[in-house]
């Protein structure tokens, strides 16, 4: 099985269940308090590990409690943590969160250690000989850091796939050395000026990523499912209705199961259906590494 190298930010995610979001200026009275491992990069390693990835998670951690704790929780999982930077000046980074009663969410990110993430920070031992490999990066961590890894393994033929959440801006240089790209409607309307409401809308937007040079482009859509464009055509690949109860980490669920699945040599619409099974187990639990499920439980579902 190919090597699954994740880079990108690890958070403690503090949560709070209420019945609804604040409005601004609202305050509102909230139900259950919880603190959980968190942060895109870190969500997308334990998923993939859980479904029995070979996964190397590259990130930077505060010299604190909450670096201690989270090299602790990634080692449990099964995941490589040799490469794991130690940041002697930032705080590890943190995500308040709070999910209503229909499992919506809203996140603010404090990165701290996350933003310090440099390209020079990473050993070159990360990088390994083999093009086989399969990089999975997100835009918690510096831009730079994001282009100048995804720019340096592409040069070898190494696939790279990049969840380009939280949503910003990103070179045309960059999307030009990505093998997939995996926007929601929101990041790809940021991506692309075009707003996705539906599948026409999808495939002007996911065109637009092709021209730029993007290999692949699925275009998450929620309950709808994932939608895939690339040289062979527009393909929709739909998911199971569930009861959603916290979709936090849905897309990041999503994305380590992509790259699993991607990594085993599967199609790539095999490994969207993949994805989109382990994303709808995952939004019927609470919480964000805790929400990521195993691989017993996609093959018993078969």
């Amino acid at each position: 099985m190919s090597r699954i190298v994740v880079i990108g930010s690890f958070n403690t995610d503090m949560v709070v269940k209420t019945r609804t979001l604040p409005e601004p200026g609202e305050t509102v009275l909230g139900g259950t308090f919880f603190m959980n491992p968190g942060g895109k990069g870190a969500n997308q390693a334990v998923a993939a590990a859980r479904l029995k990835g070979n996964v190397t998670f590259v990130t930077k951690l505060g010299n604190d409690l909450f670096g201690e704790q989270a090299r602790l929780l990634l080692a449990k999982e099964g995941i490589e943590t040799r490469f794991i930077i130690k940041d002697k000046k930032n705080p590890s980074g943190v995500a308040l969160i709070t999910v209503d009663e229909h499992g919506e969410n809203s996140i603010v990110v404090a990165p701290g250690s996350n933003g310090a993430l440099s390209a020079y920070d990473i050993d070159e031992d990360v990088y390994g000989d083999d093009s086989s490999d399969v990089f999975l990066l997100q835009l918690e961590i510096p831009v730079s850091t994001v282009e100048f890894v995804a720019e340096k393994v592409a040069e070898k033929g190494t696939r790279v796939i990049l969840n380009p959440a939280p949503a910003r801006q990103i070179s045309n240089e960059l999307l030009g050395s990505l093998f997939i790209i995996t926007p929601n409607e929101n990041e790809a309307e940021l991506l692309t000026g075009i707003r996705v409401t539906d599948l026409v809308s999808a495939e002007n937007a996911a065109f637009k990523l092709l021209k730029k040079g993007v290999r692949n482009v699925i275009i998450t859509m929620g309950a709808s499912g994932a939608f895939l464009l690339n040289e062979e055509g527009p393909k929709m690949i739909p998911v199971i209705p569930v009861k959603a109860i916290d979709t936090t980490a849905a897309g990041d669920v999503f994305n380590g199961a992509l790259a699993v699945a991607v990594s085993e040599g599967h199609s790539l619409v095999e490994a969207i259906d993949f994805a989109n099974k382990a994303a709808s187990i995952s939004v019927t639990r609470m919480g964000a590494q805790a929400s990521a499920p195993y691989r017993s439980e996609i093959d018993s579902n078969k």
